[in-house]
């Protein structure tokens, strides 16, 4: 064992769609293979090595950058590799926290300077990221008018992203109505789009920014482009923007990253921010889990317990 090295016992990862992508080879990084997949997850120190200061045994990890390979029992890693965080977070809630959580808080803080009482729009709402929207704008005092694909349950999704804090759930088709203008009459205009889907949905929350608001896409689930109609963005100046994690980390300090997930564990501890709907699945099991998270509709986030 190196003296920078920290044996790690994986305790818990999700399947999240960029590790798909990740394994499908269309994905901004690729690791050297052979390699094992899964970008997040929780892991708890077994040893260190004799230089390593900031971890010790028994305490929780998640990784540094993307890449990492979560889907194991077990692995050493280096320190820098390795982020520490409370263990007295809910297990769910550590082993999705390094990623989704972290895109909405900075594509909310980041793009626009929006203040209590302002709106934002997002498709894919019922995501891990579209949750953790939910719940950290509403820890922020902002409203949030979510869109999800239209399904048999609607209701009852409906009423799960309520009980999270969503002021509005809309479907593709309801967004798409005249009538749906009276729906945000008694709130302001969002300043701020999140888009994960693009092709008609993400041209359908353009229509509904406020002039010189901003749509940040941070996905592309319907595989196609973002058209933009030139009058929107002549005539309501509109801005077009992108979010990846792993470049934001490229830009910022670790010490920055571990601050901003100090902030998500306050909004944990404050019952602010809650994991998505998860499925636990035994990590021998994981084809099962994998057919599992690309199935349409899949309201629940499937978690590798090792």
């Amino acid at each position: 064992m190196g003296g920078s090295d920290v044996r790690v016992r994986m305790l818990a990862a999700p399947i999240n769609p960029s590790d798909i992508n990740m394994i499908q080879g269309n994905y901004g990084l690729l690791p050297k293979l052979p390699a094992v997949g899964g970008n997040e997850g929780v892991g708890q120190v077994v040893a260190v090595g004799s230089s390593v200061t900031g971890l010790k045994p028994g305490d929780w990890v998640i990784p540094a950058n993307a890449g990492l390979g979560t889907w194991r029992t077990e692995a050493m890693f280096s320190e820098e590799a390795l982020i520490g965080v409370p263990s007295d977070i809910p297990l769910q809630s550590a082993a999705t926290l390094g990623v989704n959580p972290c895109t909405a808080y900075r594509m909310l803080m980041d793009f626009e300077q929006l203040q209590s009482g302002d709106s934002v729009i997002q498709n894919a709402s019922n995501s891990g990221v579209g949750q953790a929207v939910i719940q950290i704008a509403a820890a922020l005092g902002l409203r949030t008018i979510n869109v999800v694909r239209d399904r048999p349950d609607i209701q009852k999704l409906s009423d799960r992203l309520k009980d999270l804090g969503a002021e509005h759930v809309i479907t593709e088709e309801e967004l798409r109505k005249p009538e749906t203008k009276n729906l945000f009459k008694d709130m302001p205009q969002p300043r701020l789009a999140l888009n994960c889907v693009g092709g008609k949905s993400s041209t359908e929350l353009l229509r509904h920014l406020a002039p010189g608001g901003t749509m940040v896409t941070y996905g592309g689930m319907a595989k196609q482009p973002i058209i933009a109609s030139v009058s929107l963005l002549i005539f309501k100046d509109l801005k077009l923007r992108g979010f990846w994690l792993s470049q934001w980390k490229k830009d910022h300090s670790s010490d920055e990253f571990k601050k901003l997930i100090l902030t998500l564990c306050d909004l944990i501890y404050q019952g602010q921010l809650t994991a998505p709907a998860c499925s636990e699945v035994p990590l021998q099991d994981f084809q099962q889990a994998l057919g599992a998270s690309m199935e349409p509709f899949m309201s629940s986030k499937q978690i590798l317990i090792m």
